[in-house]
C-alpha cells in the first residue's frame, strides 16, 4: 500500500489523484447520506443525488472536453493569453458549480416540503454538502487557486440563492434537467427511480 500512494501522491500524479479524490469523495458522500436520510424514510433523496451526480459528472466531462476544444481551436493557453483562458474557465466552471447547486437546492426543497423543522434541516445541510462535493468534483478538473475560491463562493452563495428563490434555479437550469431525462438516460435506467 505503500508503493501505492507514494505513486498516487507524486508530483505527475496530481491530476490522477484529484479525480480519484473526487470520486471517492462522491460516493461515500452518496452512501452516508442515504444511512442517514434512511431512518427518516428519505432515501429517495440520496437516490435524487445520484442520479444527479451521475449527470454532474457527464456535464463536467463533456464541457471540460469542449473547453479543452476551443482552446486548442483559438490556440488559447496560460502563457499567451492568460486572460482569456482563465476567464473561459471561470465562466464554464461557474456555470457547472452552480447548476449543481440550483439541482441540490431545488432536491432539498421538494424533499423537506410538509417535512418537520429538524428533518428539513438535515435535508438542507445534506444538500449543502453536496454542492461541497461538487465543487471538489469541479476543482479535479479546473485546477487552479482562483477557480477553487471562485467556485467555492458560488457553491454556497447560489445554493442559499436558490433555496430561498427556487423559481430562479428552475429557469436558469431547468432545461438542462430536461435535457438529461431527455437524452441523456436514453433507457431511463435512473428515471424509473424514484
Amino acid at each position: 500500500m505503500g508503493e501505492f500512494s507514494k505513486l498516487l501522491l507524486h508530483e505527475d500524479r496530481k491530476e490522477l489523484f484529484d479525480y480519484l479524490f473526487a470520486l471517492a469523495l462522491n460516493a461515500v458522500f452518496l452512501a452516508l447520506a442515504a444511512l442517514l436520510l434512511w431512518p427518516a424514510g428519505k432515501t429517495a433523496t440520496a437516490v435524487s443525488l445520484g442520479r444527479g451526480f451521475w449527470a454532474f459528472w457527464t456535464a463536467v466531462i463533456l464541457t471540460t472536453m469542449v473547453v479543452a476544444l476551443v482552446y486548442r481551436l483559438f490556440r488559447i493557453d496560460l502563457d499567451s493569453h492568460a486572460d482569456a483562458y482563465i476567464i473561459l474557465g471561470l465562466a464554464v466552471s461557474g456555470v457547472l458549480q452552480a447548476g449543481w447547486s440550483a439541482f441540490a437546492a431545488l432536491a432539498a426543497r421538494d424533499s423537506a416540503a410538509g417535512a418537520p423543522l429538524w428533518l428539513a434541516a438535515v435535508l438542507y445541510f445534506v444538500g449543502l454538502l453536496s454542492c461541497w462535493v461538487a465543487f471538489n468534483i469541479v476543482a479535479a478538473y479546473y485546477t487552479g487557486s482562483i477557480y477553487r475560491m471562485t467556485n467555492l463562493i458560488i457553491a454556497a452563495v447560489s445554493f442559499a440563492l436558490f433555496c430561498a428563490w427556487p423559481a430562479a434555479g428552475r429557469v436558469l437550469f431547468g432545461w438542462f434537467f430536461d435535457f438529461y431525462a431527455r437524452f441523456l438516460d436514453p433507457y431511463g435506467w435512473f428515471s424509473a427511480l424514484p
